[in-house]
């Protein structure tokens, strides 16, 4: 049997901070004369926001992202002192915080830039003004635009925010070809034109996430803001995977067997019995199910590698555990088994497990629960939980060798654990 360095007690998620260092030195050079701005939003995609913001400072990255204030807030507590960015607020939230603070926050409507301005004290708010081009999330529309700008231009004059960006976000850049990217595109363009013409010259345009960092290079403008991309995950899927984008997983999911038993034919396995042996078979017991993150839709063909190949999930995903048919190979309590991986050792990864779920890998990996302790190695050695990330990029360095360990200070441990029911197409960052 493995030892507890080499194999996890239970299970555990591997994260490869050199596969994040590389994967941001890629996106950088893809978006050559652009400022790159790494999104940690859902706690790094399930990886962990700290030690994937400190590698991506290490890589270059001239700022980060994240969604909510909590994460952007995390961060500033983690140390992390550069350029951070956040979209996602809700009326009455402690904005104050995040202004003293010095991150950059959106403002898609004339609401936003009243409460920004309310909350101000000591220093002006940095915003990044959000044009809607056509996702129908967050953002003004067109229609709508003149009146979020006039509001800002009316703070500013105060001295009370100071505008720093216009941004928006694509709904189609997995589809490099689709004319929605286009007419996003066009919009986007105007919408500067607007803002321009009402005395507001922005120093920062950013419209690309990964698919577009990747493929749309016209889409770049000073500022690109790659997501699931850092990972080591493509945004287009089996379409144009990683590997042939230059980018490495960073993540590997594995766990031991809690038992493995010979069972006859006939015998039925997992609640509703939806699977039934065809012939005498072992089985072996994962001890992760969607209590943990994986998603129940992936029962009855998830794939798994152990021993002695790969092999599937039968039988529904519980909420704690999971079953897969090793056939006749012979295996033990303790034998690891991987459930994804880079895939270079032939292992799945997350985009087959996303197929057997009928979603797409960002979930996969996002939704990845607490239960399951992150270690992280910088390429093939163990690696402490970094400190604080820099404010300024630095050079990668070396880091002594270190025993498992669990989420980091400062990292959320708030992840999805419910069974998904999503059945998306692939789609962009956020």
């Amino acid at each position: 049997m493995s030892s507890p360095q080499s194999s996890p007690v239970r299970a555990e998620a591997v994260v490869d901070l050199a596969a994040i260092r590389h994967n941001v030195a890629t996106l950088r050079t893809r978006a050559e004369g652009a400022q790159l701005m790494t999104v940690v939003k859902a706690d790094g995609y399930g990886h962990g926001m700290v030690p994937v913001a400190r590698a991506a400072r290490e890589a270059g990255a001239d700022w980060i992202g994240a969604a909510v204030l909590e994460e952007a807030l995390g961060l500033r507590a983690a140390g992390d002192t550069g350029p951070i960015f956040c979209w996602l607020t809700t009326p009455g939230e402690p904005l104050a915080d995040a202004i003293e603070a010095g991150i950059d926050l959106s403002a898609g409507a004339p609401w936003e830039i009243d409460e920004l301005a309310a909350a101000v004290t000591d220093r002006p708010a940095r915003v990044h003004l959000k044009i809607d081009t056509g996702m129908s999330r967050g953002g003004a529309v067109p229609e709508e635009w003149p009146a979020l700008i006039r509001a800002a231009v009316r703070e500013q004059a105060a001295g009370r925010i100071e505008v720093k960006g216009i941004w928006s976000h694509l709904a189609s850049s997995d589809e490099p070809k689709s004319p929605a990217n286009e007419s996003q595109l066009a919009t986007f363009t105007e919408a500067i034109e607007v803002a321009e013409s009402f005395g507001i010259d922005a120093e920062f345009k950013h419209l690309a996430n990964s698919g577009a960092t990747l493929a749309l290079p016209e889409t770049h403008f000073n500022l690109v803001r790659p997501g699931v991309a850092t990972y080591g995950l493509s945004p287009f899927g089996h379409a144009l995977p990683s590997a042939e984008l230059g980018l490495v997983p960073a993540m590997t999911l594995r766990a031991r067997f809690a038992m493995v038993k010979r069972v006859p034919a006939g015998a039925g396995v997992s609640y509703g019995l939806t699977w039934t042996a065809p012939r005498p078979s072992t089985l072996g017991l994962v001890p992760l199910g969607y209590g943990d993150g994986l998603p129940r839709h992936a029962s009855n063909g998830a794939p798994v590698q152990t021993a002695g190949g790969r092999h599937a999930v039968v039988g529904r995903i519980c909420m704690d555990q999971c079953v897969v048919n090793l056939e006749d190979d012979e295996a033990a309590a303790g034998d690891e088994v991987v459930l994804f991986g880079p895939g270079t050792s032939g292992e799945p990864t997350a985009d087959d497990w996303a197929d057997a779920a009928g979603t797409i890998n960002y979930e996969i990996v996002t939704r990845l629960g607490a239960r399951i302790p992150r270690r992280y190695v910088d390429g093939t050695q163990s690696v402490p939980h970094p400190a604080a990330p820099s404010s300024h990029p630095a050079a990668p360095s070396s880091h002594p060798a270190a025993q498992p360990s669990s989420h980091p200070a400062g990292q959320s441990d708030s992840h999805s654990a419910g069974q998904s029911d999503s059945r998306d197409t692939p789609s962009v960052d956020g």
